[in-house]
């Protein structure tokens, strides 16, 4: 009811190929296209802060109750991904006719149909799009990560299915980029895994005589920006400033502490080096910036997801990426985010656990 009342109190506001001024902000509305539009307004599937404030779901509840009706779900991906009008995903055809009882597209240039999940995270998924937006609002949201039995309880799925659902979504949350940080950058590195002292012995055989069964990530932070990590293979020089060179723009402040791996970086950066046996801050020189994402992310591995494989650390490391570089929005700004990545990935279940070659996005 909240939505037919939303239409029609609005229809008269939404003229196709107009705009629509709320508050501050003026926001042109394309013209409709024949068949590019489900509804003959996209008054009620048009995502924007002005226009939907009153309506688009602020909270997990009203999340919850909003993306129960599968239109609702259909309206706001496809208005996500195709602003100006549905695109066949084969094709790029523009002349598209929908079929409103199954929630499909037909492409008349290619005659094949298309759902918003093609071409996306979500495809080939039996699961429901009511239940795929409710997982990408929990994990976007939930600071600690939220493990696949969670899921599982909560949303009705198999675990197995949980855990597939929540792989997929942290893919999509993978954010690399060719623009390098710059101006005051932290950097650190730390070391996740078990003790091995509480390791079964059947596993401790296999450690070297220096291998402590841990896994080294290294992490660099842009004060007040964004934070990029990766798994290394160790804690050398070389591979730390391989990476410190890759990420970090050429004369930028570079923080470190006094780990001798990190001499040298002075030649091409404005090296800083805290000593933490002596004190944690000197000025601007510290690393507290990445040593709290540390911190928030062993909470999560050690409180929620308890065994991570080193195999999947990596996406791990993306998940709770994704979230600290979003810190600073609302709820429902972390999760349009999360969905606006969903297209142009794909992980299948054999390239996840590692039968097949996963394909680069």
């Amino acid at each position: 009811m909240a939505s037919t009342s939303f239409k029609a109190a609005n229809a008269a506001r939404f003229k196709p190929g107009g705009s629509f001024t709320g508050g501050n902000s003026r926001v042109e509305l394309p013209a409709i296209v024949n068949g590019n539009y489900i509804l003959d307004s996209p008054a009620r599937f048009l995502y924007c802060s002005s226009t939907m404030k009153n309506e688009f779901p602020k909270t997990l509840q009203q999340a919850i109750i909003y993306f129960s009706d599968a239109e609702n779900c259909t309206n706001f991906l496809s208005q996500l991904r195709w602003p100006e009008g549905v695109e066949c995903p084969n094709c790029d055809g523009r002349e598209v006719s929908y079929l409103s009882t199954r929630c499909l597209w037909k492409c008349k240039a290619c005659k094949k149909q298309f759902s918003v999940k093609v071409g996306s995270i979500m495809e080939d998924s039996p699961i429901g799009l009511d239940k795929w937006l409710a997982a990408i609002w929990l994990i976007a949201n939930a600071k600690n990560g939220i493990s696949s039995m969670e899921i599982h309880r909560s949303l009705g799925v198999t675990q197995k299915s949980a855990w597939f659902l929540l792989h997929r979504i942290r893919k999509a949350m993978q954010n690399g980029s060719f623009v390098k940080l710059s101006g005051h950058v932290e950097v650190d590195e730390t070391y996740i895994g078990g003790k091995a002292r509480n390791m079964h012995i059947s596993k401790r055989k296999h450690l070297g005589s220096r291998d402590t069964g841990k896994i080294a990530v290294m992490g660099l932070l842009e004060r007040h920006g964004k934070v990029r990590t990766m798994v290394i293979e160790g804690t050398k020089r070389g591979h730390l400033h391989s990476q410190v060179a890759k990420h970090v723009e050429s004369g930028s402040n570079v923080y470190t502490d006094a780990l001798r791996s990190y001499n040298e970086l002075g030649q091409e950066f404005i090296h800083g080096v805290i000593n933490h046996a002596e004190r944690y801050v000197d000025g601007l020189i510290h690393t507290n910036g990445i040593e709290n994402f540390w911190s928030l992310l062993k909470r999560s591995i050690k409180g929620t997801y308890v065994s991570v494989e080193p195999f999947h650390l990596f996406r791990y490391l993306d998940e709770q990426a994704f979230r600290f570089n979003t810190r600073k929005g609302t709820d429902a700004d972390r999760f349009v985010k999360a969905v606006a990545v969903l297209t142009g990935k794909r992980l299948t279940y054999e390239e996840l656990i590692g039968k097949k070659t996963e394909t680069a996005h």
